[in-house]
């Protein structure tokens, strides 16, 4: 491999506009998201009211049946994860997406055949003699059958949906990009919050009202629809090919860093040094942030490392600039992408929040009150309603005072959507404090009826929570495509999906430190199933703690990041420079 001359060298990537102008664009869009709205809709719909279905339908016990629904429900989060690894190295996400789809449309066409044939599963049970009949394993597997599919259903449209629709993208230029990924974003979230929303009503409302045999045929009948949206449109779509072995090279950039760990390094930018990068790569230079894994791809001597074609001869000894690059935006991020954790966190209480509401007065009229479930609702209202007056007021009203294109970038957009989740946690304890204070001044015969507090209290919490996920989950998700390689986009857009996973772990590791810590020598607990004997209050000001030290933690990682890709790094404001 040549060295290049210093005035070739170059320290970012830059990467060619790809595929055929005429393909791809905005109008794919429409079916790529209305691809992942009805699959959004479909799966949804299914999980609020499964445990009664197996409760009802399987005979199940309520501890057997939210095992069944635990494991689905952890087979769903992870298997997207190996499904982007599978699409960015092997497949690709055109593949990977449309295989996605049909399995789930297996998976949900199997569990509505439960509810039409008599004999998948048990015989109703029998009132005269209190009776029920235990499922049998062919029933079982059908059932657990139809949950498996789903699942790597999930893990194939999940997982490559979002950067799919990215990849549409790719003929813009490097502004014009930045532009249509923001709106992009914003527009697929709001997608899918609103198919989530229509999930958990309508979809619900049916099976509750109609039956299973309808209530779950409405989920295939609206896969089905998302099977031939996604496929309609396969002409026009920009389909890029994989990169193989992409996990592979990053493992192979470490052990060669560790081989090479010797080496002293001298500047990316000396002559004298030599570095291996594929054939016709831009990216001939690795940049000077974490030096330490640029001994992975110097050239010691160009006979012995490298064969006639131009490739290492051992791969596990030198790696190219372009996989040591990869690595690097992977490190680079994730001290990033833990500052979300928190905010998953403190949004995550919904089940405290629901023992909130029913211990208040619920009613609108005098003849209608919300149920204590559906108070996210304002939640999902406010995260759309922001996002919409953002991309369509907001920003325009902002470009026409300052009489110049501005957006806050997407680091800007996760602070402040951290700050709203601190905001949002404050409020909670506030109101929460207020309640119990009620609650304790009760009189003891009117321990069973509600706190004397309308639960509209509880609304302003939601509504800044929207705001939290409005601003804090579009920027995560635009900040990871934007510092990320191409090739690993179906990573990047399941990364928050990861945080949302491990963010349920931490939680419940603190909820049952904070459990063991104020229960012990027979005192209430915090988290006290009677929240009028508990203190879920100052378990809040716990979290918002919490949450405040993560905001200081942000702002000390966005530091240390430094500029995001074509971020000027001054002002609040990033202006777009008009060709």
């Amino acid at each position: 491999m040549e060295n290049p001359s210093s005035d070739e060298k170059k320290t970012t990537i830059k990467e060619p506009l790809l595929g055929n102008p005429s393909k791809g664009g905005f109008r794919t869009m429409p079916f790529i998201i209305a691809n992942e709205a009805f699959e959004k809709v479909a799966s949804f719909g299914l999980l609020p009211n499964m445990i009664l279905y197996l409760m009802n339908e399987y005979h199940m016990d309520m501890a057997t049946g939210s095992n069944i629904l635990f494991f689905w429900s952890a087979a769903t989060n992870f298997l997207p994860v190996l499904g982007a690894v599978i699409a960015d190295s092997s497949v690709g996400r055109f593949r990977m997406t449309g295989f996605g789809s049909i399995v789930s449309l297996m998976g949900m066409f199997f569990l509505w055949l439960t509810t039409m044939i008599p004999q998948a599963k048990p015989a109703p049970c029998d009132q005269s003699i209190s009776h029920c009949i235990s499922p049998t394993i062919s029933q079982l597997i059908l059932l657990c059958s139809s949950f498996s599919l789903m699942s790597i259903g999930a893990g194939g449209c999940r997982s490559s949906s979002l950067a799919f629709g990215a990849d549409q993208l790719v003929n813009h230029d490097k502004l014009r990009k930045v532009r249509a990924l923001e709106s992009y974003f914003s527009w697929y979230y709001v997608s899918a919050t609103v198919s989530v929303l229509v999930a958990t009503t309508c979809v619900v409302y049916i099976q509750e009202n109609i039956g299973w045999e309808v209530g779950f045929g409405v989920p295939v009948v609206l896969m089905l629809l998302s099977v031939v949206s996604f496929y309609l449109a396969s002409p026009l779509y920009v389909k890029l090919k994989p990169k193989s072995g992409l996990i592979i090279g990053i493992v192979q950039v470490v052990v060669a860093a560790y081989r090479n760990r010797h080496f002293v390094l001298s500047s990316s930018q000396s002559t004298d040094v030599l570095y291996h990068y594929k054939k016709g790569s831009t990216l001939v230079v690795p940049t000077e942030k974490l030096r330490f894994l640029n001994k992975a791809c110097i050239i010691r001597d160009p006979h012995q490392d490298l064969t006639n074609d131009g490739r290492a001869s051992n791969p596990w000894s030198l790696c190219t600039v372009e996989q040591v690059e990869e690595l690097k935006a992977l490190i680079k991020v994730i001290p990033m992408w833990s500052t979300g954790i928190m905010m998953s966190i403190a949004g995550g209480q919904s089940s405290f929040q629901v023992l909130q509401a029913s211990s208040m007065d619920r009613h609108i009229t005098s003849t209608f009150e919300i149920p204590a479930g559906s108070f996210s609702v304002f939640l999902l209202i406010s995260l759309t309603l922001w996002i919409s007056l953002y991309d369509r007021l907001i920003l325009p009203l902002a470009s026409k005072i300052m009489k110049r294109p501005v957006r806050l970038t997407a680091k800007q957009r996760m602070g402040i959507g951290l700050f709203f989740s601190f905001l949002s946690t404050v409020v909670t304890a506030l109101v929460e404090s207020i309640r119990r204070t009620s609650a304790t001044k009760r009189h003891s015969e009117d321990l069973l009826s509600p706190v004397a507090m309308s639960s509209l209290w509880l609304v302003p919490q939601y509504c800044l929570s929207g705001l939290a996920e409005a601003f804090n989950v579009v920027g995560q998700n635009e900040f990871y495509f934007s510092e990320f390689p191409r090739s690993m986009s179906s990573i990047a857009a399941n990364l928050f999906g990861v945080g949302m996973g491990t963010a349920s772990l931490v939680a419940s590791l603190i909820m049952s430190t904070v459990n063991n810590l104020t229960g012990r020598g027979g005192e209430e607990s915090w988290v006290s199933s009677d929240i009028d004997k508990g203190h879920l209050d100052y378990y809040y000001w716990l979290l918002a703690g919490l949450s405040l030290v993560n905001v200081l933690y942000f702002v000390v990682c966005s530091r240390a990041y430094g500029p995001c890709e074509g971020e000027e790094g001054k002002g609040c404001w990033v202006e777009e420079r008009e060709e």
